[in-house]
């Protein structure tokens, strides 16, 4: 399609605002909404953390976006001149021996087909250079020293201010309210204080929201929580790599993942799993048998974290699409109108190519990985890597 002279972007998370940059940068005129300040506390992509990975089992696509986007990290670092994303490295365990099929085995397996030099390791290694483990419970895995986790509340602030730098409207406190339309064409957005926002195409980055602001999409993804606690720690520097990085504890069975303390002994400990449905507005309280559950985890995998003091919880959404994979499209039946969602828990590690991603969907550059992420139809598919159903 030719290019548009001016897009609205809402939504100011790493979807929003990544597509902004890069759109601005290939010659558009970009305007970029949201309904709270930027980072906006409630939107997925605040958090102190998010992983950094290119594990994904033996899906080429994912390893590939994997791997390109931590090659950028690295520039981001460079171009930031703050340490955005920390390459700790990822430590990935099982607790039985990696079997085909497993999300440990494939991932292994397929990296080191690829020259990626991870290194496999038993109970003895485990214990010797992870000693807040429970060795013995873990017997097999191996660690990825490429990998790690990233500020994500700090990107998200850099991330805006480099839109505007680059010459992107930014406007914060404005929130949606309605499709501005002309006939069938989408024509811009009206915020909730009546201020419109025309423009020749609407992108809706809107996370959480998107499949309550377009009802014809709630069949093929939603909003769920996912319980994340964070924990205080006496002695930072013991739970902080190289002996704690971020880690995998049987992820593609349970779900559990966490991070490395921080400088304040806050120690972040989370669930990949299949979560619970929610409205976006609801409030954001995670289960009350969460806490024992989590302590039940940690009780089992790191003996040390049992009684650390909780000093916090957050119900993390996710925008799930039924397949796992983004949802980077025009709308079909509303001309005008373009979405970029579908994180499905899993995209932050992407930002360093999401924006241009999300450009060329935008400009309708159709390739294997943009039909992937193309509108499409609900069907029976499995999910994404190390993600538990």
């Amino acid at each position: 399609m030719p290019a548009a002279q001016s897009i609205v972007i809402v939504g100011a998370g790493v979807f929003g605002l990544t597509a902004a940059i890069e759109l601005r940068g290939r010659g558009w005129h970009v305007s970029v909404m949201d309904p709270g300040p930027v980072p906006t506390p409630t939107a997925a992509s605040t958090d102190i953390s998010k992983v950094v990975r290119m594990d994904y089992g033996a899906d080429e696509l994912w390893t590939e976006l994997g791997r390109n986007s931590l090659q950028r990290w690295a520039e981001w670092n460079r171009e930031s001149g703050v340490p955005l994303f920390h390459n700790d490295g990822f430590l990935v365990l099982s607790r039985e021996a990696m079997q085909p099929g497993g999300f440990e085995f494939e991932s292994f397996q397929f990296l080191t087909t690829l020259r990626e030099k991870l290194e496999r390791l038993d109970s003895a290694a485990v214990a010797q250079r992870f000693p807040g483990w429970s060795a013995d419970q873990y017997p097999d895995g191996y660690f990825n020293p490429r990998g790690g986790w990233a500020e994500s509340s700090k990107v998200v602030a850099w991330l805006a201010q480099k839109a505007r730098c680059a010459g992107v409207e930014v406007f914060e406190q404005y929130a949606f309210a309605r499709l501005l339309e002309d006939g069938s064409r989408v024509v811009g957005v009206q915020a909730k204080d009546g201020r419109a926002f025309r423009a020749d195409l609407t992108l809706l980055a809107t996370g959480a929201w998107t499949p309550t602001l377009l009802t014809e999409l709630s069949d093929v993804m939603w909003a769920t929580g996912q319980p994340v606690l964070n924990f205080r720690v006496a002695n930072p520097s013991e739970w902080q790599a190289p002996r704690f990085p971020v880690w995998a504890a049987d992820i593609g069975r349970t779900g559990w993942y966490g991070f490395p303390a921080l400088a304040n002994g806050t120690l972040k400990v989370a669930n990949h799993g299949p979560g619970r449905r929610i409205h976006p507005d609801a409030p954001r309280e995670v289960s009350s048998d969460d806490e024992p559950r989590f302590r039940a985890f940690l009780r089992d995998t790191f003996p040390a974290l049992a009684d650390a003091p909780l000093i916090g919880t957050r119900l993390c959404l996710y925008c799930d699409t039924f397949d796992g994979n983004f949802w980077l499209d025009h709308h079909p039946q509303r001309p005008g109108l373009c979405v970029a969602a579908g994180d499905s828990g899993h995209a932050f590690k992407f930002a360093p190519v999401l924006g241009g991603l999300i450009a060329d969907a935008v400009e309708g550059k159709v390739d294997i990985t943009m039909k992937r992420f193309a509108w499409r139809e609900r069907k029976a598919t499995g999910s994404e890597g190390a993600r538990a159903r």
